[in-house]
């Protein structure tokens, strides 16, 4: 018998006369029965109450790892087994070079920053993740389920902050590959946009009562409602207080005109779209930036890889795929929707209120790998560099730098925890917040590193 089914069978009389699969489900995301009885969320401190932030995040996570030295930190005067074939270009600001294959970008370098020191010893994808999302290593093992021991970033963004307008979620994303709260408990979980917002039948599912009348929608409100207060007998901890106010940002964002406008992609202006692309990784990108115009404080963008390739992320071992040529269709659409949102970010006045981050969890060796003749790179967590963008931060910098063959940071190396700090500085919150884990301890948020403070 399925857990669903165990949970519901201790009780005999359900209200109503709605069918079994609609009690199990009541048709909208956050409001299913079984996600409410797991959303256990701790009671927020008063410190947390408080926090208090105008700011949102856009994260384009480019899944994988990608290799500086085809990006953001190229290596011309090393030997040629680490340079590979790409040469840097000058950007609009002297001094400041990125890939040939980023000429968008670097027209805009006045409006961006680089970290290009940031380095930690996590050397697979799961446990780099964990590093660079939590201030804490990951384990080493990489065994599923692929959820964090602490919590991650957005998670903590989404517990401290909140929403920053009622009727819209806290969190979108497009992708869920290494999300969770850990201790924090439940209801912190993004709102999930999966589908081709390129694709004119685009829908977002879930963000409507999916057809059901109001009077129905009522019913199951009702329903919820009677379930709450039966919990709620039974439960003497307090953390049902934390369980209703997640059922009722769910309820919300359903009825909200706010939501559905902002979700809806096709209202936007045919010329924009063009401007980020019709793919996609375009279109996710266009549809963030509607979202955090909207009001929503954070959309994490999975971008794996450039449809139609042969590469499905940014992993470029010489063994799977030729990286030079899988940077060559990357590449571009990279620098169209980083353009793009840069662009579109300041024309609306957002630039400094919203935050674009673009990243993967490492990098890859400087020194190229062989396969049948195929080059490529191997896992690399010493080196890599992280693109920053708005927020209010300081632009048109470089942050530290690396060797002469990219290898390990030459000056200023940046620690994960430093860049957490750094996130959670320019987000707005508080440092010194601690949490307690699920012993009860206290944990530190941020367990060691200040904000860069190159940066502000």
């Amino acid at each position: 018998m399925s857990e669903k089914t165990n949970t519901f069978s201790r009780f005999r009389r359900c209200p109503g006369t709605l069918p079994r699969r609609s009690f199990l489900r009541t048709g909208a995301a956050g409001l299913t029965i079984s996600e409410l009885l797991r959303a256990q969320a701790t009671v927020a401190s008063a410190a947390e109450a408080a926090a208090v932030s105008n700011k949102s995040m856009i994260v384009l996570w480019l899944w994988g790892g990608p290799s500086h030295l085809e990006t953001f930190d190229l290596k011309p005067e090393a030997p040629s087994e680490y340079r590979g074939e790409f040469r840097p270009i000058q950007t609009n600001v002297p001094g400041i070079e990125i890939s040939e294959h980023l000429p968008r970008i670097a027209s805009m370098a006045d409006k961006f920053s680089l970290i290009r020191s940031l380095s930690h010893e996590s050397p697979g994808h799961v446990n780099s993740t964990h590093t660079l999302v939590t201030g804490y290593p990951g384990d080493l093992t990489e065994t599923p389920p692929y959820r964090p021991n602490h919590p991650n970033a957005w998670s903590v963004i989404t517990r401290l902050l909140g929403e920053k307008r009622p009727g819209v979620p806290v969190h979108v994303a497009n992708h869920v590959r290494y999300d969770g709260a850990a201790y924090l408990g439940g209801g912190l979980d993004p709102f999930l946009v999966q589908g081709d917002p390129n694709n004119p039948g685009f829908q977002v599912p879930n963000i409507s009562p999916n057809g059901v009348n109001s009077d129905r929608f009522s019913s199951r409100v009702d329903l919820l409602s009677q379930l709450d207060h039966l919990r709620r007998d039974l439960d003497s901890s307090g953390q049902m207080a934390a369980i209703d106010q997640f059922s009722h940002r769910a309820v919300s964002m359903l009825t909200s005109h706010a939501a559905r406008q902002a979700f809806d992609i096709s209202a936007e202006d045919p010329a924009t779209r063009d401007r980020y692309g019709r793919n996609i990784i375009g279109q996710h990108c266009l549809l963030a930036r509607r979202l955090v115009e909207a009001g929503v404080r954070l959309v994490t963008v999975d971008f794996p890889y450039v449809p139609g390739q042969k590469a499905r992320s940014w992993d470029d071992h010489a063994s799977v795929w030729n990286i030079f040529e899988e940077m060559k269709l990357r590449l571009p659409v990279l620098d169209q929707v980083v353009s793009a949102l840069m662009t579109d970010l300041a024309d609306r006045g957002l630039d400094k209120e919203v935050l674009l981050l673009v990243m993967g969890e490492m990098s890859h060796t400087p020194r190229l790998s062989s396969f049948n003749g195929q080059p490529g790179r191997d896992h690399w967590g010493r080196a890599m560099s992280v693109f920053l963008s708005g927020g209010g931060l300081r632009m048109g910098q470089v942050v530290g730098s690396t060797n002469s063959k990219g290898e390990e940071p030459q000056s200023r190396p940046v620690t994960p925890n430093e860049f957490l700090a750094t996130l959670y500085h320019a987000m707005g919150v508080p440092l010194s917040t601690q949490f307690q884990d699920f012993s009860g301890r206290p944990v530190s948020m941020v367990p060691d590193g200040r904000p860069i403070s190159e940066l502000f």
